[in-house]
């Protein structure tokens, strides 16, 4: 699969479930705008497509990069501020597409990540950067805060003291700066950064999806609710797994070294 939609190419490997989706405006550092944001929002729907129509899970994981070597995201467009009015510029369906597409969703950050497009990587689940990377929310320049939850999302992986600081300083900052924040996952040299992305995303595509799933509704569910709510999910959905083909694939391969599982998501 090999979907050009404007300003998003997406491609989706059968063999590994990898999916991929590369921001495309180069010459504006793939800065977000309306046709960006609506080719986000299509490809992922049609990798659910292809989910719906798969007998098991077809999609394993999504990996979301930039075009061009300089940049995953620079941010929004501002010329799209210009004469709308407060509701016109409406990030949040993108980053709730992102956030609630239910594979993983793997930020590849090589560049400048800033504003909007920050705000786009904190939706995923992982975030990955190349060490020359750079990180940050400058709109506090524009006389503006993050409009889609930036500093929300950066309160709850660091704490708000280092959110409420990368929004009223619009710095930017190193990867390892957001990484010892806790902010990025992994930072890896710039001549190992393909190469290191690739091993982490093909590790989570080869374990089995349904699990991989779970874990990730998980982890929301222990963000949004309270502790004996996230027991009580994660005891119904233990329960419901065990009943799977892909469990039962699973201890065949822990009783038998020899037994190589193929985990279907079934």
């Amino acid at each position: 699969m090999h979907d050009e939609l404007e300003a998003v190419v997406v491609a989706f490997d059968e063999e590994s479930g990898i999916a991929t989706l590369t921001l495309d405006r180069p010459d504006s550092l793939n800065a977000l705008n309306a046709r960006m944001r609506t080719g986000i929002e299509t490809g992922l729907d049609r990798l659910a497509e292809r989910d719906a129509d798969a007998e098991g899970v077809a999609v394993r994981a999504v990996v979301i990069e930039g075009a061009g070597g300089k940049a995953f995201c620079a941010g929004a467009d501002i010329n799209e501020f210009s004469g709308t009015s407060p509701g016109a510029f409406e990030p949040h369906t993108m980053r709730d597409s992102v956030g609630e597409f239910p594979a993983p969703v793997i930020a590849k950050i090589d560049g400048y990540c800033l504003g909007g497009g920050l705000e786009l990587a904190l939706a995923c689940d992982f975030r990955l950067a190349s060490e020359s990377s750079r990180l940050g929310f400058p709109e506090v320049d524009l006389g503006i805060l993050p409009g889609a939850g930036g500093i929300q999302y950066v309160a709850r992986l660091a704490d708000p003291s280092f959110a409420t600081e990368l929004a009223m300083t619009g710095e930017h900052i190193t990867a390892e700066r957001a990484a010892d924040a806790g902010v990025v996952n992994h930072v890896h040299p710039d001549d190992e950064f393909e190469e290191e992305v690739a091993g982490f995303v093909e590790t989570i595509a080869e374990k089995p999806p349904l699990a991989v799933r779970a874990i990730k509704d998980s982890g929301n569910v222990a963000v949004e609710s309270d502790r004996h709510a996230g027991r009580k999910y994660d005891r119904r959905v233990f329960a419901t797994l065990l009943e799977t083909d892909d469990h039962a694939e699973g201890a065949r391969a822990f009783a038998d070294d020899d037994y190589d599982p193929e985990f279907t998501g079934r």
